[in-house]
């Protein structure tokens, strides 16, 4: 295992690497300005270096048999979707509504895969809805170093210690993207882009999609026990959002009011909200290590008590870094 997780490393390291490369050439590169979180020009577009890695594995579990044909062909199909359209938007800006219809589609290509042959219908819609939240909220959150792939890290690692069942492939994801990270972290050499961001939300929604299915005990508390892992992103997605969208703003479009943008315009360094976002997921996993084999009422209240005291810090926070909602200070 540790020789095979290597080589996927390698894959990516390599594929990282010829993006940084064909980035410079053809001038794929991000300009700083007003919402932009970075202050020099960067290439981006490496994400595709995990995407390659991922693929490989694919063709390799298949081939080691490690999982059936129709789960690696849907994953695979909706991983070429979901990358291919980062790809093009990375070269190109599209049009948010068709990025989120080919995002909906590798939805529905994954849950065919892992859910529709067995006729699991239930579980295939809440597939097909995962996907395009988690590649936006990741496509949201990937704005500083580290972060959006230091996130991915700790969560596929996370799913492999809760769900032994999804060992694999969370394991390849966490070796692809953790190859990755030197390029962006602490100084970046080149962003995810697109193509990289969407692929960590789409393998962390099929991840959770797999691994909510196979827990045993009753599905909607361990479930959510689940969504611990990556509810640091979950969380500062959903609630600018929904902030935005009261305040009138056009919230589809590009902005720097998430409460890690916030906290980097208040003068703390990329580094240091990189790393408080991974204690709170540290805390968070174990969190769900405990709660994992709980009675279903305690998994459940343990959840949202989790969720609420987040909440109630993220407001905090907010209001002592955004101008007009409280006294304007570092955290």
């Amino acid at each position: 295992m540790a020789a095979w997780l290597m080589l996927l490393a390698g894959v990516s390291a390599a594929g990282t690497w010829l993006a940084l490369v064909y980035a410079r050439r053809h001038k794929l590169i991000d300009q700083p300005g007003e919402r932009r979180s970075h202050s020099v020009p960067t290439p981006r577009g490496g994400g595709i270096g995990i995407t390659v890695a991922l693929l490989f594995a694919c063709v390799m579990g298949g081939w080691m048999g490690v999982a059936g044909p129709a789960p690696l062909l849907g994953f695979a199909v909706g991983l070429l979707l979901v990358a291919g359209i980062g790809w093009v938007d990375d070269h190109c800006p599209l049009s948010p509504l068709l990025r989120l219809l080919v995002q909906g589609l590798a939805g529905v290509v994954l849950a065919w895969g892992l859910h529709g042959v067995e006729e699991r219908w239930g579980w295939a819609v809440l597939t097909a809805l995962s996907v395009p939240v988690l590649v936006n909220v990741w496509n949201f959150m990937d704005g500083i170093n580290g972060l959006a792939s230091s996130q991915a890290v700790l969560a596929a690692v996370a799913f492999a210690w809760l769900v032994p069942a999804v060992a694999y492939p969370a394991l390849a994801l966490a070796a692809a993207t953790a190859a990755f990270v030197p390029y962006n972290f602490p100084k970046p050499r080149i962003f995810l882009g697109d193509v990289g961001s969407g692929t960590l939300g789409y393998a962390l929604a099929a991840l959770l999609a797999e691994g909510t299915w196979m827990l045993p005990g009753p599905a909607i508390p361990y479930s959510l026990v689940l969504l611990l892992p990556v509810s640091a992103f979950l969380i500062d997605a959903s609630l600018t959002l929904v902030s935005r969208m009261l305040a009138g703003e056009k919230w589809w479009q590009p902005h720097t009011s998430h409460l890690y943008q916030c906290w980097v315009k208040a003068g703390r360094s990329h580094a240091f909200v990189t790393a408080v976002y991974a204690a709170f997921s540290f805390v968070a996993v174990i969190l769900a290590s405990l709660l994992r084999g709980a009675a279903p009422w305690l998994a459940g209240g343990g959840v949202a008590l989790w969720l609420s005291i987040a909440l109630l810090g993220w407001v905090r926070l907010r209001r002592r870094l955004i101008p007009g909602k409280g006294t304007e200070r570092q955290a």
